[in-house]
C-alpha cells in the first residue's frame, strides 16, 4: 500500500446500510458530453459504510451497486490497513495514494485513488468521503475523455490551448529573441508574430516594451529562477493605459539547462489603479494640512491632485473666506453660509496646479474673483452639494463657452476634455469648490475618480476649516491685543524711547506681552514690561486688565516693590474668578487657548528720576533689564528676580542705581531671548552683544536687535522690546527751599517762588503759582509736621511740590458756605492740570502740575 499520507480509512462497520448507485448523474443523459463512467466513483460514510457506487466503479472492480452499497468498505480491501493509519487519515481533509483492492472475480487490483472529505451533515456529524479513480486504458495508461490513446490529438489540443489562451504568452530563446507569441499577446503588442519574430523585447514597440523588463529576463537566464515584474504603460494615442504583471519563467531542458524564457502577462489595471488611489489618498493625509494657513492648505490640495488625479486643479473659495480679502482679518473671515449654495456664485481663486509650468490654462488668475453662472459645473456642484463630472461635449460647456470667450479659447488651446467639480464642505458649511480637469491624459474621469477626489477634498475641507477658524480667532485676538496696547507712547523730557512689538509666528497663537511708558509726578517716568502666561484671547484680555491695573497703581505713585505686591494680589484674584466661572468639567470656550482659571504673569517695573538721575526697579519673575552705559559698557542689571505674579506670599525687592545721562535701559520679554534651541542665558548673552553695537538712533537700534535675535520666519513667542535713553534735568531748572514751620514765613516762600519764576522768564505763571504755593505750604504747616520742603521743577510743565514729615494723605472736600477753611485743595485742583500726592520713607509729597504759557502768548 502506498500513498502521499497514509492508507484510506476502510475499517469495520455494520453489515447493512442504506445506499444507492450514481447512475442517475450527468453520464446517463445522451446529450451530455461528459462520460461519467470514465471515472470510478464511490462514497464512504464516516463509519466506513459504502453509500454510493457508480458505473465506473463497477467497470473497475466488477461489483454491482447492489452488492456493495450499505456494506463495509473493508470487504473491498486486498491488503491489511492498521488502525493507526485509519485514525491518521481520518483527520485529513484530503488523501491520495495507491491501494490494492479486491476485484469481484477475486483477483487483486492496484488502484490509484483520490479521496475528499465531504461537507458535514445537517446534525453536525462528519460528511462522507468521496473516492475517485481514472479507469485504466487498453494498454494500462489513462483514458482520455475526448479520444482514448490519441497522442497526436493531445499535442494538437495543447497547441491550440497555448495559442488561444486568455493569458498573453511570449516565448524567448537564450538570446532573448522572440520565438512564439499567442493570439492574446499579439493583440497586446498590436503586431502579428510574423512581423516581430526574432526581435528582442527592447526592439519591439508595444505595451510591454521596457528595457528594465529585459534586464529582469537576463537575470532569469542567469539564475534560472522565476521573477514577477509589474509595468504600467501609457500611450498618448490610446484611450486607456494598462498595467501588467509580467511573470518571467525559465524554460528548462530535462537536464536543467535554461533554453529560453516564457513571459506570461496578466492585466492588473484595476488592481494597479486601486493601489494608486490608495497611495494618493495616503499621500493627501500627509501633505494636506501641514499648516494653519488657508492659502497654503488650498495649494496643498491642488498639489496633491496633479498629476496623480488630474492635469490641472484649481481651488476657489468664497470671497469672505480669503484671508487677504479685507483689510481687517476679522471681517475677511466671516462665518460661511450653511448648506449648499444656489444661483451664481462669486469665488476667489486661491490655489492652482498644472502639469505645465505656470498653469497657463488658468482662466482666472491667483487672487482674482470670478463669477460662475448657475449652470456651470462649479455652481451646480455647490447647489446640489455633490461632485459633478462633465465632458466638453456636454450642452453645459457649449452654453458656458458661448458666454466666456476666454474659456472657449483655453479649451481650444489645451484640449481640455473632462472636468470634475467637488464642493469643499466641512462641518455643515460650504467653503468653496475644487475643480479637477484633464487634457494631456486621454481617459475621462470615472466614478472611482469621483470617490477619490471627494475623499481628498473632504479631508482638505476639514483642514481648510481648521485654518479658517484658527485665523479668525487669531485675528480677533490680535485686534483685541492691538486695542489694549499703546498705539503711541508719551514723549517725556526725561527719556527718549523707542519700542517694537512683534506677535508670535502665525501658528503660535497671540500672547499676552505688553509694555508701557507712564509719566509720573516730579518729571519722573515709569517703564513697564510684562508677559501673561499662555496664548489666545484669554491671555490678551488678561494683559489688558493688568496693564490698566499697573497704570492705576502708578498714579498712586507706589514704589516698584509695593506696586508688584498689589499686582500680585490682583492676579491671584483673577485666577480665583476664572476658576469659579469655568463650566463644569473644566470646558472653556474654543477661543481660549489658556484655561480660564490659570492666570499667571511676569512683570518688570522701573521708575526713572531725572532730577536725581537714578532708577528704582523691581521684577516679578521677569528677565532682567540690560543697561548700556554712555561709554558703551553693557551689563544686565543685578536685581532679585522675585516670584512670578500669581504665586502670592513672597516679597518683591527693589533696587536703586544711578543712571547717567545718555545711558540706555533695555526692557524686553522672554520671547526675544528664548527660542531657536537656546536657553535664556544664551539669549541674554546674544542681547548684550547686540546692544553693544547699538546705533545712536533708538529706532534703528530696535530693528537691529530684532534682526539679530529673531529668526526670519518669525518668533515662536510674542516679543516686546522697549529702549529708553536717559536725559538728565539740568540743576538750573530745579529750585528747592527748606521752609520753617512758621505761618509767618509763608509770604517769604511766595517771594522766593516769584523770584525764581522771574529768573526762568515765567512771569505769566507767577500769580497762579503763588496761590498754589501758598495753599500747599499753609496746609503742610497746619495739618502736617516738619520738616517742610518746597521744590519747583521747570520741565515741559511747571511742577510745584511740598513735602512734609506726615504720612496723612490729603483729601479734597467741599467746604460749607460759612467755613473759613477747607477750600485750599479745591483751589489747587482748579488751578492745575493735575495734582496728587506720593509717600516716601520720611513722609509725603503733595504736588501740582501747571501748564506753561505758549511762546506766542
Amino acid at each position: 500500500m502506498t500513498g502521499h499520507k497514509t492508507s484510506l480509512p476502510f475499517g469495520d462497520g455494520p453489515d447493512d446500510g442504506p445506499g444507492d448507485g450514481l447512475g442517475d448523474g450527468l453520464g446517463d443523459r445522451p446529450d451530455n458530453p461528459l462520460d461519467e463512467a470514465a471515472t470510478a466513483r464511490a462514497t464512504i460514510s464516516a463509519d466506513a459504510i459504502v453509500t454510493s457506487w457508480n458505473e465506473g466503479a463497477r467497470r473497475l472492480l466488477g461489483h454491482l451497486p447492489s452488492e456493495v452499497v450499505g456494506r463495509r468498505a473493508a470487504a473491498l480491501l486486498a491488503e491489511e490497513v492498521s488502525p493507526a493509519d485509519v485514525r491518521a487519515v481520518a483527520a485529513l481533509p484530503r488523501w491520495s495514494g495507491t491501494l490494492t483492492l479486491r476485484h469481484r472475480d477475486g483477483r487483486p487490483v492496484r488502484v490509484r485513488l483520490l479521496a475528499h472529505r465531504g461537507e458535514p451533515i445537517a446534525d453536525g456529524g462528519p460528511g462522507d468521503w468521496l473516492l475517485v479513480s481514472p479507469l485504466p486504458g487498453p494498454e494500462g495508461g489513462t483514458r482520455d475523455v475526448e479520444e482514448e490513446g490519441a497522442e497526436a490529438a493531445d499535442e494538437a489540443l495543447l497547441a491550440l490551448a497555448s495559442q488561444q489562451s486568455p493569458c498573453p504568452v511570449a516565448i524567448y530563446d537564450r538570446m532573448l529573441r522572440l520565438r512564439r507569441i499567442n493570439d492574446q499577446m499579439a493583440d497586446v503588442i498590436g503586431l502579428p508574430e510574423s512581423e516581430i519574430r526574432g526581435l528582442r523585447l527592447s526592439e519591439i514597440g508595444g505595451m510591454l516594451e521596457s528595457e528594465e523588463l529585459e534586464r529582469h529576463m537576463v537575470e532569469v537566464l542567469r539564475t534560472g529562477e522565476r521573477r514577477d515584474v509589474e509595468t504600467f504603460r501609457r500611450v498618448g494615442e490610446e484611450a486607456h493605459a494598462r498595467a501588467w504583471s509580467a511573470r518571467l519563467a525559465p524554460v528548462k531542458a530535462p537536464d536543467g539547462e535554461v533554453r529560453g524564457i516564457c513571459l506570461a502577462a496578466h492585466d492588473i489595471t484595476e488592481q494597479y489603479l486601486a493601489r494608486q488611489r490608495l497611495l494618493l489618498l495616503s499621500e493627501s493625509s500627509v501633505r494636506i494640512g501641514t499648516t494653519l494657513d488657508v492659502t497654503r492648505t488650498a495649494q496643498e490640495l491642488a498639489d496633491v491632485g496633479v498629476p496623480g488625479l488630474a492635469d490641472f486643479v484649481s481651488v476657489d473659495l468664497l470671497e469672505r473666506l480669503d484671508q487677504n480679502a479685507g483689510a481687517e482679518g476679522v471681517e475677511a473671515f466671516a462665518e460661511p453660509p450653511p448648506g449648499p449654495l444656489a444661483g451664481p456664485v462669486v469665488l476667489r481663486r486661491v490655489a492652482r496646479q498644472s502639469v505645465f509650468p505656470g498653469a497657463p490654462e488658468a482662466v482666472i488668475k491667483l487672487g482674482q474673483v470670478g463669477t460662475y453662472p448657475e449652470f456651470s459645473p462649479q455652481a451646480r456642484s455647490l447647489a446640489v452639494g455633490r461632485p459633478s463630472i462633465h465632458r466638453v461635449t456636454d450642452p453645459v460647456f457649449r452654453r458656458w463657452t458661448a458666454e466666456s470667450p476666454a474659456l472657449a479659447a483655453m479649451l481650444r488651446t489645451y484640449g481640455l476634455h473632462s472636468m470634475m467639480s467637488v464642493p469643499i464642505r466641512a462641518r455643515g458649511v460650504t467653503l468653496g469648490v475644487a475643480t479637477f480637469s484633464r487634457h494631456t491624459r486621454p481617459d475621462p474621469f470615472t466614478h472611482d475618480d469621483v470617490l477619490l477626489a471627494e475623499e481628498i477634498t473632504t479631508r482638505a475641507a476639514v483642514c481648510l476649516d481648521n485654518a479658517r477658524r484658527f485665523t479668525r480667532e487669531r485675528d480677533t485676538a490680535l485686534a483685541l491685543q492691538r486695542s489694549l496696547l499703546p498705539q503711541t507712547l508719551p514723549r517725556p523730557t526725561a527719556l527718549d524711547v523707542a519700542f517694537r512689538y512683534q506677535p508670535a509666528g502665525p501658528y503660535a497663537g497671540v500672547g499676552g506681552d505688553w509694555f508701557d511708558v507712564i509719566p509720573l509726578s516730579g518729571a519722573r517716568v515709569a517703564l513697564v514690561v510684562g508677559d501673561v502666561v499662555g496664548h489666545g484671547i484669554h491671555a490678551s484680555a488678561t494683559m489688558g486688565r493688568l496693564r490698566t491695573a499697573v497704570r492705576t497703581l502708578a498714579d498712586v505713585d507706589l514704589p516698584p516693590d509695593e506696586l508688584l505686591t498689589h499686582l500680585d494680589d490682583l492676579v491671584i484674584h483673577l485666577s480665583a474668578e476664572g476658576t469659579a466661572s469655568t463650566p463644569t468639567g473644566g470646558v472653556t470656550p474654543a477661543e481660549d487657548m489658556t484655561p480660564a482659571g490659570d492666570v499667571g504673569a511676569t512683570c518688570l517695573y522701573a521708575v526713572y528720576d531725572p532730577v536725581a538721575r537714578s532708577c528704582a526697579l523691581a521684577r516679578a519673575g521677569h528677565p532682567p533689564p540690560v543697561l548700556v552705559d554712555p561709554d558703551g559698557t553693557v551689563n544686565p542689571v543685578q536685581v532679585p528676580a522675585g516670584p512670578p505674579l500669581g504665586v502670592g506670599g513672597l516679597p518683591f525687592e527693589a533696587v536703586e542705581f544711578e543712571m547717567p545721562e545718555g545711558a540706555v535701559l533695555a526692557l524686553y520679554t522672554d520671547g526675544l531671548i528664548g527660542g531657536r534651541g537656546r536657553d535664556l542665558d544664551e539669549g541674554l548673552a546674544a542681547l548684550t552683544g547686540a546692544l553693544a553695537r547699538l546705533s545712536p538712533s533708538l529706532e534703528a537700534g530696535c530693528d537691529s536687535v530684532l534682526r539679530t535675535l529673531l529668526p526670519e520666519q518669525g518668533a515662536p513667542d510674542d516679543v516686546a522690546l522697549l529702549l529708553a535713553r536717559t536725559r538728565g534735568l539740568d540743576a538750573s531748572r530745579v529750585a528747592t527751599w527748606d521752609v520753617p514751620d512758621d505761618p509767618a514765613l509763608v509770604a517769604r516762600a511766595r517771594r522766593d517762588v516769584t523770584d525764581q519764576l522771574m529768573t526762568w522768564g515765567l512771569e505769566e505763571a507767577v500769580f497762579t503759582t503763588e496761590l498754589v504755593v501758598s495753599e500747599l505750604v499753609t496746609n503742610a504747616m497746619r495739618h502736617a509736621t516738619a520738616p517742610i520742603q518746597l521744590r519747583l521743577i521747570y520741565d515741559h510743565t511747571l511742577i510745584c511740590e511740598v513735602s512734609d514729615g506726615s504720612n496723612t494723605a490729603p483729601h479734597l472736600r467741599r467746604a460749607r458756605v460759612f467755613d473759613e477753611g477747607g477750600r485750599g485743595l479745591l483751589l489747587v485742583a482748579q488751578l492745575s492740570l493735575r495734582w496728587g500726592s506720593r509717600h516716601s520713607a520720611t513722609g509725603k509729597t503733595i504736588w501740582a502740575e501747571q501748564a506753561l504759557p505758549s511762546p506766542e502768548s
